[in-house]
């Protein structure tokens, strides 16, 4: 039987919301309020690694970049808007069509498809710039699928993975407070023993030949209601690791 990282239970999970990717006070309302921090670290970080000018309109100009489990496009449409040339991909066929249907009444050029992170890189196909965001608590065989995104990443290019840690501050705040108390979530959207720690994601792709060159947390501050960047990695937290450029 072929390897896969697909997980039925999730993607049915994911497409039973699937309308409700684009409605900023929906069941995805966390992401859209998500978005902006993690929106800027990957502009900021790519203008910083292909040297671009962080002050033109489309600093992201020429850059191909892959969007792994896109939904429906929250990342992808910003991307594209900034000059990308994205590929968004997800495994739910669902998320794919609202996605492309978005795109097109928004008037944005995007690659979807239906698909998954190792049957790209099967195909030998390589980005600038691979998105793990998100995704990798949701799939199965996390060593295969890390692999896929490290193959899937060009010499010189850049893995960005956001992600929850596997503590009990993390349990408390992105499960039962998230799910259960404040209801942010749909109960069951995440199961504790499925969050991986910085170290393990670190290990993960230095396995596959990468350098982890930044780790930085995610915060909530309540009374201004947004996400910021954060020294603290006990909950929401992102790793960049770099593919070393070719001699």
């Amino acid at each position: 039987m072929t390897a896969t990282t697909i997980n039925d239970d999730e993607i049915r999970k994911f497409a039973a919301m699937a309308d409700e990717w684009w409605n900023p006070n929906g069941k995805f309302k966390p992401l859209h309020k998500f978005n902006p921090v993690r929106l800027a670290y990957v502009r900021d970080r790519a203008i910083a690694q292909f040297g671009r000018d962080g002050t033109a309109r489309r600093p992201l100009e020429g850059l191909r970049v892959l969007d792994i489990g896109c939904g429906g496009g929250l990342l992808s449409e910003p991307l594209t808007r900034l000059g990308a040339t994205v590929v968004g991909i997800d495994a739910g066929e669902r998320n794919i069509r609202i996605a492309a249907l978005h795109a097109e009444q928004s008037g944005l050029a995007i690659d979807y498809r239906a698909t998954t992170a190792e049957a790209l890189a099967a195909a030998d196909e390589q980005f600038d710039i691979v998105l793990n965001m998100e995704v990798v608590e949701h799939v199965d065989n996390v060593p295969l699928y890390i692999k896929s995104c490290a193959d899937l990443v060009a010499p010189g290019g850049l893995l960005f993975t956001a992600t929850i840690n596997r503590t009990p501050r993390a349990w408390a705040l992105a499960i039962v407070g998230a799910e259960y108390v404040l209801r942010w979530l749909p109960r069951g959207t995440h199961d504790y023993r499925k969050f991986l720690t910085p170290d393990e994601i670190g290990a993960l792709v230095k396995r596959n030949g990468l350098k982890v060159i930044d780790r930085t947390g995610v915060v909530f501050h309540p009374l201004a209601d947004e996400w910021r960047p954060s020294r603290d990695l006990g909950v929401n937290y992102m790793v960049l690791a770099e593919k070393p450029k070719t001699d």
